[in-house]
C-alpha cells in the first residue's frame, strides 16, 4: 500500500512530532510518504521521504489558523491533488485541521481514494478557537473523511456528531527511556512549547512562588519572541527567577537527560487534545501533577495514574504537588502507575496495530 502523510510542515510540534513517529513506525508495514506544504528543513528525523510541495505556501508559520483555506491554499490544494493521483497513493492522512478541511476538493477529484483524518486536539478547542474562522470548511473535512481518528473518549463521543466512522486511538510514546529517573532530585520538569495561555505557563510560574527552598522546576520548551517576553515578565512579576532553570528546546540526549534528572513532571495546560509530553515523562517513570483537560484526563483517569487537579486553579496544584514533594515514597507510588499506564496502553507496537485496521 502506498501512503501519504500530509503536513503544513515538520517544525517542532505535537502534531508534526506524533505523525512521523507513527509514520516512521508505519514503514515498517506500508510505503509511506510525508508531504509537506511548505519548504522547511524537518525537525524530527524522518524514515520515508519528504516531498514538498510543488508551489509551497509561505514557511513562516507554525499551524494556519485563518479563513478561506481553499483560497489561501489553492496552489498548494491542486498540487497535491494532483501528486496523489500521479503517484497512485491508497491511502493520505491529514492531521489536524487546515489538512483535514482539504479532504472534500481530494475526494471530488479522487473518489477512491481513502482518506483518514486525524485529530489532535480536543473538540472544543478546534471548533471554538483554533479553527473557527474556518469552522465550515473544517467540518466539511471531518464528513468528508472515510476516518476521523481522535486521542480521547471525549473527543469520540463529541467528533461522531460528523462522522460516525470514528475511531480513538492513542499517540504513541515518543521518546525510549534508557534511564528511569531516580526520582531523589529535588528538580520538577517541564516541557512544553512557551505558549503562555496554551501551556498555563502563567500558572505554573505562580505556583513556583510556593515550593520549598531548595527545588526547582526545570522548563524545556521555546515559543515565539512575543511569548518569551511575556514568559520573562511573569518571571518576573512572580519573582521566581531563582526557582527557574530554562532550558530551551531539547531533543534526544538533551530531553532524556531533563526527564532522568527530575522527580515529578508537571502539567499546566488550559487544554490539550492528548500531551505527548505526559507520555515521555510517564515513560521515564515519572509521577505526574496535571491540571485537568481532557487530554491530561485520558492519561491519568481520576487520579489511577497520576495526581489530577483542579482545572486553573493553581492553589490546588500546589496542594496537590507538594505531597509528592514531601513524600518520596508516594513518587515511588505514582510513578509505579506511570509505568503500567504506558506499558499497557502507548507502546509503538500497540498503537501501529490499531492503525493498520484502518488503513486498508
Amino acid at each position: 500500500m502506498k501512503l501519504l502523510i500530509v503536513l503544513e510542515n515538520v517544525k517542532m510540534d505535537g502534531v508534526k512530532r506524533a505523525a512521523t513517529v507513527v509514520g516512521n513506525a508505519l514503514t515498517e508495514y506500508v510505503d509511506v510518504t510525508y508531504y509537506s506544504l511548505e519548504d522547511v528543513a524537518p525537525y524530527y528525523e524522518l524514515d520515508a521521504e519528504l516531498v514538498i510541495a510543488k508551489r509551497p505556501a509561505p514557511g513562516h508559520i507554525l499551524n494556519y489558523f485563518g479563513e478561506k483555506p481553499y483560497e489561501r491554499y489553492q496552489p498548494q490544494i491542486e498540487d497535491l491533488c494532483n501528486y496523489i493521483q500521479a503517484e497512485k497513493f491508497q491511502t493520505v492522512i491529514l492531521p489536524a485541521g487546515l489538512t483535514t478541511s482539504f479532504a472534500p476538493l481530494i475526494k471530488a477529484q479522487i473518489p477512491e481514494i481513502h482518506v483518514i483524518a486525524w485529530m489532535h486536539n480536543n473538540y472544543k478547542t478546534y471548533l471554538t478557537q483554533y479553527y473557527q474562522l474556518m469552522k465550515s470548511e473544517f467540518i466539511q473535512g471531518l464528513k468528508a473523511a472515510d476516518v476521523v481518528v481522535v486521542l480521547t473518549e471525549s473527543d469520540y463521543l463529541n467528533y461522531r456528531q460528523f462522522n460516525k466512522n470514528t475511531v480513538k486511538i492513542y499517540n504513541p510514546l515518543t521518546i525510549v527511556a534508557e534511564e528511569r529517573a531516580d526520582l531523589k532530585a529535588h528538580t520538577i520538569a517541564f516541557t512544553a512549547r512557551i505558549s503562555i495561555q496554551h501551556k498555563g505557563i502563567d500558572f505554573l510560574l505562580e505556583a513556583a512562588q510556593y515550593l520549598p527552598d531548595d527545588w526547582k522546576i526545570a522548563m524545556a520548551g521555546e515559543g515565539p519572541e512575543s511569548e518569551m517576553k511575556i514568559f520573562k515578565q511573569l518571571i518576573a512579576q512572580f519573582d521566581v527567577a531563582d526557582k527557574i532553570i530554562y532550558r530551551g528546546a531539547l531533543k534526544d540526549e538533551a530531553l532524556q537527560a531533563h526527564y532522568e534528572t527530575a522527580s515529578i513532571f508537571v502539567s499546566t495546560s488550559r487544554w490539550e487534545g492528548m500531551p505527548l509530553v505526559i507520555g515521555e515523562a510517564m515513560g521515564f517513570g515519572l509521577p505526574i501533577v496535571a491540571m485537568e483537560n481532557t487530554g491530561s484526563k485520558e492519561f491519568l483517569g481520576k487520579n489511577e495514574y497520576g495526581v489530577l487537579t483542579k482545572a486553573k486553579d493553581v492553589p490546588d496544584f500546589v496542594e496537590s504537588l507538594n505531597k509528592l514533594i514531601i513524600s518520596e515514597p508516594l513518587r515511588q507510588l505514582y510513578a509505579k502507575k506511570s509505568c503500567e499506564r504506558i506499558r499497557s496502553s502507548f507502546m509503538v507496537d500497540t498503537i501501529i496495530k490499531q492503525w493498520l485496521t484502518i488503513l486498508s
